[in-house]
């Protein structure tokens, strides 16, 4: 069952603008920031506040063009994404921090770890590749809900469960496939299109093994989106990477929240150096 926050929204003035973020735990812990998936908010990580902030600084935002955060014309690139995260780190203060992020928000991460790397301590990429889907199938979807507006929204929230959930938890857990549709129903349709946009544009295959950050790949065993496969190859692709299957679906953390969180916390309290 999806726990409530333990902290209450804020709105962040950065240099890229104010973002909507929750902080929980300790302010001399070891920051971690949190980035979530395509069409969702922060509130998809409320099963991991408690576990994570009980050693960690816990940070987490709204992606932009999602929830209470940015909504600019689009289309965005995942360097203003990363950007954001270095943003949001830098008026908190955070000078390094751990990074995990959910199938967008994952492939954020890889972005950071190109060209960042030196800002983040350990990188958790879950449930994510480094080449997600296909450049047509993005930008199909984004100009169906520019013209489409809400009610496109709408239409992805239904079709949504499928995309994000086994079926044996669809039929299990109502309440959270609910909850998560409501997500996606309420996104700004010009933020999300923007997203699918940056999503459609990046390819960063050929830059993994510029990552030397120590880095955990996470994917679900059931997940259609970003397959074991997919972690796979990432893990080839960036020198000392490891690899983590849980029993879930693309939204793995809320899935199998259990399962994720020893996962996410045993490679964070002993991350392996890189090669």
């Amino acid at each position: 069952m999806l726990q409530p926050s333990q902290s209450s929204p804020v709105s962040l003035a950065t240099a890229r603008g104010v973002f909507r973020v929750t902080i929980d735990g300790d302010a001399g812990a070891p920051a971690l920031i949190l980035s979530n998936s395509l069409g969702t908010t922060l509130e998809m990580w409320d099963p991991q506040v408690a576990a994570f902030s009980e050693h960690h600084r816990l940070i987490r935002y709204d992606t932009r063009g999602h929830g209470g955060s940015p909504v600019t014309p689009g289309p965005y690139s995942f360097a203003d994404l990363g950007q954001d995260v270095l943003a949001v780190l830098d008026a908190l203060g955070v000078a390094r921090a751990a990074f995990c992020g959910i199938s967008m928000g994952g492939h954020t991460g890889l972005w950071l770890g190109i060209h960042a790397g030196s800002r983040f301590n350990a990188i958790a990429v879950c449930n994510s590749a480094a080449l997600i889907g296909t450049a047509q199938g993005w930008n199909d979807r984004a100009a169906m809900v520019r013209e489409g507006g809400q009610a496109a929204m709408q239409s992805l929230a239904a079709s949504s469960p499928a995309r994000w959930f086994s079926a044996d938890f669809v039929s299990a857990q109502p309440a959270i496939v609910e909850r998560a549709k409501h997500w996606i129903a309420a996104i700004a349709p010009q933020g999300y299109a923007a997203c699918c946009e940056a999503l459609a544009a990046s390819d960063l295959r050929e830059d993994l093994h510029r990552i030397k950050t120590p880095t955990l790949l996470l994917a679900g065993a059931a997940d259609p989106v970003t397959t074991v496969a997919d972690a796979q190859a990432m893990q080839q692709g960036i020198a000392g990477a490891q690899l983590a299957v849980i029993p879930a679906s693309h939204l793995s953390n809320l899935e199998a929240p259990q399962a994720f969180d020893q996962a996410v916390l045993r490679f964070l309290s002993t991350p392996q150096p890189s090669a």
